[in-house]
């Protein structure tokens, strides 16, 4: 198979020729229909991310199943899948309190010493990226990183559902718990971002301000449910909020990963109020909160590791809430590619030209 391999960091990918094993146990081969680009992707290009190299990005796919392992019983071949990062043990403290996004025992679900590897380039073993790697013509995952969905929804869209929708909408449904009536501000308005804003409409908030210094972004921003729109180039955006809402937010949640930002959400909420984190800030970065104000303004600072998911019962119903029309996804996609684009794709992120870039396999 055709796959994008990362072997250096800050270098584009190669397209080669990948060899991949047949599943077993409770492995799952399947067909990669589509992949989104995101920006977790580049931060491991950068090296801003740890990652062993070689290895095949991508985290953000879904496909149909071709093959099943001998312990498989939840899929078969013909199956409509979603893939997440999020793959689970089923055993540690937090997937047996329901908490699988922060499982301690992914580790398990990959092959042991001695196995023959999942996939092999020329060189050797390839590492596979966040259990998935959907950078790639097929992918052979481990059946606790994979959903099923209905067969009518379409592939392209459902690619979203696998990382930037659920890490949004959860991070307003599931780890903010944004009520109706309430305010909030989104900085930053790619993929992410647009699915905060999109998760806080449905949450029923009151007023979505969102931020970015691409005026393309706010209007797109401004279609999927945003109330009001702040260029951060233009103007101090944190001071616009707070004077937009005479004193700050119910909750501001931070869709970039830099430490600016996420210190600007947190200037950004009100007395009682949260910053939310959930862009991927790089590793060895650290932000700084002001401790006097966080005890006697009582704010918080809440993380969401991709969107406090439970991805088998949260995917379904995204699945649902696009094919009812309460989920835009269309609107998202800026652009689709070929895998042979890829490096292109990327670069046109990086550039901010895209809200969601797409490798569409069909093409």
């Amino acid at each position: 198979m055709k796959a994008a391999v990362l072997r250096e960091f800050n270098q584009p990918l190669s397209i080669e020729e990948v060899s991949i094993s047949k599943p077993k146990g409770r492995e799952v081969l399947l067909r990669t229909a589509a992949s989104g680009i995101c920006h977790s992707d580049l931060h491991v290009m950068d090296g801003l991310l740890p990652m062993p190299v070689p290895t095949i990005l991508g985290h953000e796919g879904a496909g149909i199943v071709e093959q099943v392992g001998p312990d498989v019983t939840e899929f078969k071949p013909g199956d409509h899948v979603i893939g997440c990062p999020s793959a689970f043990c089923g055993h540690c403290d937090f997937c047996m309190e329901g908490r699988g996004y922060l499982c301690t025992g992914q580790a398990e679900l990959a092959r042991g010493e001695g196995e023959e590897p999942r996939l092999n380039g020329e060189q050797g073993e390839v590492r596979q990226f966040a259990n998935l790697s959907t950078f790639a013509e097929q992918m052979l995952l481990h059946a606790n990183a994979l959903v099923k969905i209905r067969d009518d929804m379409p592939l392209d869209r459902a690619a979203l559902i696998g990382c930037g929708v659920t890490t949004g909408l959860g991070a307003a449904i599931n780890s903010a718990k944004v009520a109706p009536g309430e305010t909030v501000a989104v900085i930053g308005c790619g993929g992410v971002g647009l699915s905060i804003i999109q998760g806080c409409r449905m949450a029923g908030a009151n007023r979505i301000i969102a931020i970015d210094a691409l005026p393309w972004k706010l209007e797109l921003a401004a279609k999927v449910g945003a109330t009001d729109t702040i260029n951060g180039q233009e103007v101090d955006a944190v001071e616009a909020v707070q004077e937009l809402t005479s004193g700050g937010v119910d909750y501001a949640f931070e869709a970039i990963g830099l430490k600016k930002t996420v210190e600007q959400a947190y200037a950004m909420a009100r007395r009682g109020g949260a910053a939310v984190m959930v862009g991927v800030v790089p590793a060895g970065t650290n932000v700084e909160f002001p401790g006097l104000d966080m005890v006697l303004s009582q704010k918080r600072v809440i993380s969401s590791m991709m969107g406090s998911n439970r991805f088998r019962i949260d995917m379904p119903r995204y699945v649902e809430f696009y094919m009812s029309g309460r989920l835009m996804l269309d609107e998202m996609i800026s652009e689709r590619f070929v895998l042979g684009e890829i490096n292109t794709a990327i670069q046109k992120l990086r550039d901010g030209k895209l809200a969601r870039g797409v490798i569409d396999f069909d093409l």
